[in-house]
């Protein structure tokens, strides 16, 4: 089987990106992974909002508030202004003088109340403090676990309302963490928090990815000390085996539709893209290559596959028909690039590319073929769109340990998720739930 030379250096740990050169080679647990959120970086042109302290929520489990204003502000869309410990509630009609003395241009704030029954009523109101208008408002009567995912939903209202487009706060993030000799894949919020395992195992767990309906996960177990590929049912935990063939299955890919998957296999002798259908089956063959081809990736709307393969000599990204065909050459700058993500809406592809000896991830206008530097870190991996393409989750390391992070499209604002379980890689982040 052909090697990636250029790979050997970094065959540190298994990841996606790692399994590259591998390949050339060859129940649900409590919540654990806890996040804090930090956010660098200013970006222009944001909307200066405030978030009061919600009336209740000194004595609730969650501080809404809080988690709102972390959503917005890891956007990149919005400033927050200091709501200087005016608590208001959805019942009042704010001093507009007040708050536009404060610069704020936008006003939320609402009331968390706990029910009879143990659940709790969580109410909110926004307005337009320049033209003192009320925006609207909406309640949630959740149980205690459920109130991240209220304000996530709070969230996501006022950042349609003011931009237009529709918020990502609460969609979930996918990703392993490696603590010891135990891998777990994990669920969790977007913004890290309530994490929840999936699965544990002794070996390897990689190229975790979500289901266009976001309800399944693919990804790439080695409990069989071999690389095969589960499809995993998120709420029920069931899980069934969709490729184990012979030598390697790796890498899959979800088409837009939901009925198929493009995977690498080396059942053929070396490692080619195959289409196989999402009940399992028989895959069809559609790279003919004596290279190896890796990591594909589908366009929204499912005619093209992206890839990476060595045919040029090194690792570059390619485009192909989505049903086979003659590959196009899509990346040129450096002379390592590997693991495409493609944005939900078709116009940018994020990668890793190699600068120097350091692994940085750039963002490339598919229209145009511009590329930009988005990192200054080492060793970024495993893209992946937030599902209205304005964000980036990555995996990279800093200080000496391994971190999730957010980035905007300009690399202007960055957040950091920092994890306490262990080595974290492989995000992949969630679509829209249909």
């Amino acid at each position: 089987m052909k090697s990636f030379s250029a790979l050997s250096p970094i065959i540190s740990s298994l990841s996606r990106r790692h399994l590259i050169a591998a390949l050339a080679a060859s129940s649900c647990l409590p919540a654990l992974a806890q996040f804090r959120v930090e956010v660098t970086g200013v970006g222009l042109r944001q909307l200066p909002i405030a978030i009061a302290p919600f009336r209740g929520e000194a004595g609730a489990p969650q501080k809404i508030s809080a988690i709102v204003r972390a959503d917005l502000e890891r956007s990149g869309q919005f400033r927050l202004i200091d709501a200087a410990g005016q608590g208001m509630d959805e019942t009042v009609h704010p001093d507009m003088a007040v708050w536009r003395g404060l610069s704020a241009d936008s006003l939320a704030g609402g009331s968390v109340s706990r029910l009879g029954d143990g659940r709790y009523d969580t109410r909110f109101r926004l307005w337009d403090v320049v033209r003192d208008q009320d925006l609207g408002g909406q309640g949630y009567v959740v149980p205690q676990a459920d109130l991240r995912l209220a304000a996530h939903k709070i969230a996501d209202y006022i950042y349609e309302k003011l931009t237009g487009e529709k918020g990502i706060f609460s969609t979930r993030l996918a990703y392993v963490t490696k603590a010891g000799s135990r891998y777990t894949l994990w669920v969790a919020d977007s913004d890290g928090e309530n994490a929840q395992a999936a699965l544990t195992s002794p070996e390897p767990i990689i190229s975790p990815t979500w289901s266009p309906s976001g309800t399944q996960l693919a990804y790439v177990s080695f409990e069989a000390r071999k690389p095969v590929i589960y499809v995993h049912d998120v709420s029920t935990g069931r899980r069934r085996l969709l490729a184990n063939f012979r030598g390697s299955n790796s890498a899959p890919a979800w088409s837009p539709d939901g009925r198929s998957l493009a995977v690498t296999l080396s059942r053929d002798g070396g490692s080619q893209l195959y289409l196989i259908s999402a009940g399992g089956g028989e895959p069809r063959r559609l790279t003919q290559s004596q290279s190896i081809d890796t990591e594909p990736v589908f366009s929204p709307d499912g005619r093209s596959i992206y890839f990476v393969s060595d045919r040029g000599g090194a690792p570059q990204i390619y485009r192909m028909p989505a049903g086979g065909g003659e590959p196009q050459r899509i990346t040129f700058n450096g002379g390592y690039n590997v693991s495409p993500s493609i944005s939900p809406d078709g116009k940018s592809m994020a990668f890793i590319s190699r600068v120097g000896g350091a692994y940085r991830l750039h963002v490339q206008d598919l229209a145009s073929g511009q590329v930009t530097a988005l990192t200054d870190t080492s060793s970024d991996e495993n893209p992946s769109f937030a599902p209205n393409s304005r964000l980036i989750v990555y995996a990279t390391s800093q200080g000496g340990r391994d971190v999730l992070m957010t980035t905007t499209l300009d690399g202007k604002i960055k957040a950091r998720l920092a994890g306490q379980g262990g080595e974290i890689r492989e995000p992949s982040w969630a679509p829209f739930q249909r």
